[in-house]
């Protein structure tokens, strides 16, 4: 129900209008999100670096209607590449296909996503392309795999509780694209993903056995515990090497398995969302984990104790 509801709630401009001019609500936000700017984010993960972290640069935003931003967006983007070279940090980028017009134009998006990989190209990095809702995965999947083919450097996110995914994650093995695995974060309909927990946990699983196996540098970008331990046992039975692929989290949610899981000498990469568009992601995190509305409760209670 809660889950449902955040997810109901990312999609309500009016709401997000109001929620956003809140003080509290927007401080609240930035244990999710590095800050407003490049700048924030830069600082953020030089701090990670500096602890043995990798990081996944996100400049939040999504669905833009206009060329302008869209190409504003890609701009966006590719000053991230260029402050990672210049400040030496360890770090990639990912993007959002309707954040670079993707529902203006196939063909406009397709361009400015060249102009990026190009230049992470000419860089040495590495351009992730997020997943969206279920309405994108098929353009998402035929652009990445079209461009991957002359920029290698270019991965991708397949959702486990879409019924496709077990499909497309032989497809993209085979092109040897690089995957990040999620559960997948977007109100979707029975008809194309599965409603309950454990099948998604159980694709999950079967997905990340699959990718180890045959893929190139999956990353299992998960908070579960039992996830965890799932991808840990079954790399240990076929002798995959931790340098084989990494673990991926969202900054500010589970430091202490972040931690963890690097003392024990695994790669962590934290995925470090910045800018003002925070108000969809905070619901999706939300919905994602419910307890981290727990922590927000907390957090405005100790603010108002203190004023």
């Amino acid at each position: 129900m809660l889950r449902a509801s955040f997810l109901y709630l990312s999609h309500r401009r009016g709401l997000q209008r109001f929620v956003t001019r809140q003080r509290l609500t927007a401080a609240l936000a930035y244990r999710f999100v590095a800050g407003d700017r490049l700048d924030d984010a830069v600082r953020v993960v030089t701090d990670l670096n500096r602890h043995g972290f990798t990081a996944s640069l996100d400049h939040l935003g999504e669905n833009v209607n206009e060329e302008k931003a869209a190409r504003a967006a890609a701009d966006d983007y590719l000053a991230a590449f260029e402050r990672i070279a210049t400040d030496r940090l360890n770090a990639n980028v990912s993007v959002k296909l309707t954040q670079l017009g993707l529902d203006i134009s196939s063909d406009l998006c397709r361009d400015l996503l060249t102009r990026i990989l190009q230049r992470a190209q000419q860089l040495d990095n590495f351009v992730r392309i997020d997943m969206e809702g279920s309405a994108y995965t098929q353009r998402t999947l035929e652009l990445v795999l079209e461009l991957h083919r002359e920029y290698p450097n270019c991965g991708v996110v397949l959702q486990s509780y879409l019924y496709r995914t077990i499909d497309d994650v032989g497809r993209v093995n085979a092109a040897r694209v690089r995957v990040r695995l999620v559960k997948g974060a977007y109100d979707e309909p029975a008809s194309v993903a599965f409603p309950k927990k454990v099948d998604v946990d159980a694709k999950f699983e079967a997905e990340m056995q699959q990718l180890l196996l045959e893929g190139s540098y999956p990353a299992i970008a998960t908070h579960d515990d039992r996830l965890i331990e799932a991808t840990r046992r079954f790399a240990r039975a076929r002798n995959i090497a931790p340098d084989r692929f990494e673990f991926q989290m969202l900054y500010g949610i589970r430091r202490d398995l972040q931690d963890r899981l690097l003392r024990e000498g695994y790669r962590v990469r934290i995925y470090v969302p910045y800018g003002t568009e925070w108000y969809p992601y905070l619901m999706r995190r939300l919905a994602e984990r419910p307890a981290n509305l727990l922590f927000i409760v907390r957090s405005l209670i100790r603010e108002r104790r203190a004023a």
